[in-house]
This record gives C-alpha cells, sequence and structure tokens, in this order.
C-alpha cells in the first residue's frame, strides 16, 4: 500500500474478502449489481453506487464502518469513505 493513506485504510492489517460473489442485499430483493465491494469492518459484499439500489453507501451511513476493498477480479483496492481516499495494494 502506499505511504500517504489515511487512518482507516493504514489500521486494516488483513483484508476481508467476499464470501460468494453476490451482493448480499440485491439477493434478498431480487435486484441486480454492477459491481461488488466489501466491507473491512464486518466483511460485507455489497454492490457500489453504479448499481440501482448502492447498498455499500447505504451501509456506510448505517453503519459508519469505513473502509471498502473491490471485490472484482484483478481489482486490487481500498476507499475509505470518511476521509475520501484511495489505495491499491
Amino acid at each position: 500500500m502506499e505511504d500517504q493513506i489515511c487512518s482507516h485504510i493504514s489500521a486494516i492489517k488483513a483484508l476481508k474478502t467476499a464470501k460468494a460473489q453476490v451482493c448480499e442485499e440485491c439477493v434478498k430483493v431480487n435486484s441486480t449489481w454492477v459491481h461488488l465491494l466489501t466491507c473491512q469492518t464486518c466483511g460485507v459484499t455489497l454492490c457500489c453506487d453504479q448499481s440501482p439500489l448502492k447498498h455499500m453507501t447505504a451501509h456506510f451511513h448505517h453503519s459508519a464502518h469505513p473502509v471498502i476493498i473491490s471485490s472484482e477480479e484483478g481489482e486490487r483496492w481500498l476507499w475509505c469513505y470518511v476521509d475520501e481516499a484511495f489505495a491499491e495494494y
């Protein structure tokens, strides 16, 4: 990871990855998703803001869990909602 990253991203020592390649909330309501993200606090995998229901942003607003990673194959990045910080790994 980069040297100049926020404290929320710096605090992550081991990455939580998706248990399955599905948005856990979209599946419940028979919706679709575009891109999957995994919360680094609780490990839930949800959809991105380009998806119709924007479940991960809603999760952040509800839980205040700050950092997510992309759960898409070949993508290796983290995002902190609080600091609006991005880091690759």
